[in-house]
């Protein structure tokens, strides 16, 4: 088991802010959202500069859905780095994040394709790869991921054949370009912020079209 303790650089103050701020955070799931997610985008760039130092594709992007326990508090140096806090409080699993594994229902699918009835299609893993770069801020990985992702599944349109298909994948179609351009633009260096904009747009309307593709079929 490891544990990592991810420590903000902006103090909170005094003890009274400190357990101010940790009351605050603990009643808004937005904030806390806000805070995981930071904590994971540093945890992440130190991962993935090791995976590339070791050159070992394996190592995968740490996930709060994965860990046993998530934390948020407060306390001083010595207790930081040791891995303790003055106060804490546990965040449960977002109820949000629980509905969308429970309905997506990956044991069936995992059988579904070990048996040979499903089977996993090539721009699936090139988006959920391109949505791990964008999440951890990888813009310029995230967008060439994305122009492989876009490409395969409009290759494969005719296996895409829930209701509503047809639309986003017209959709897909129009992005395509913006797509390209964001993905050009990573050649050259980091992508602007109109390009991630525009990039991410396409993803999200891919990652539908997955998922209404999932719902059909269970």
């Amino acid at each position: 088991m490891t544990t990592m303790t991810v420590i903000t650089p902006d103090p909170l103050g005094d003890a009274a802010a400190a357990k101010a701020w940790l009351a605050a955070v603990r009643a808004d799931e937005d904030a806390i959202d806000t805070a995981i997610t930071g904590a994971l985008e540093l945890v992440n760039r130190a991962v993935h500069a090791h995976r590339a130092a070791v050159g070992d594709p394996a190592i995968a992007d740490v996930v709060a859905e994965s860990a046993l326990a998530v934390r948020l508090g407060f306390g001083d140096g010595e207790e930081l780095v040791d891995g303790r806090y003055a106060e804490a409080v546990e965040v449960p699993a977002s109820e949000r994040r629980r509905r969308r594994v429970e309905a997506l229902r990956p044991t069936e699918r995992v059988a579904g394709v070990l048996a040979g009835r499903e089977s996993v299609a090539a721009c699936e893993l090139l988006l959920l790869r391109a949505r791990a770069d964008f999440d951890a801020g990888r813009m310029r990985e995230g967008a060439l991921q994305l122009r492989g992702g876009i490409e395969a599944m409009l290759a494969d349109r005719g296996d895409f054949t829930a209701d509503g298909q047809a639309k986003d994948l017209a959709a897909l179609d129009e992005a395509q370009g913006e797509v390209d351009a964001a993905a050009g633009a990573a050649l050259g260096g980091v992508p602007s912020p109109d390009h991630v904009d525009a990039a991410t747009e396409a993803l999200r309307i891919a990652e539908r079209i997955l998922r209404r593709e999932r719902a059909f079929h269970s």
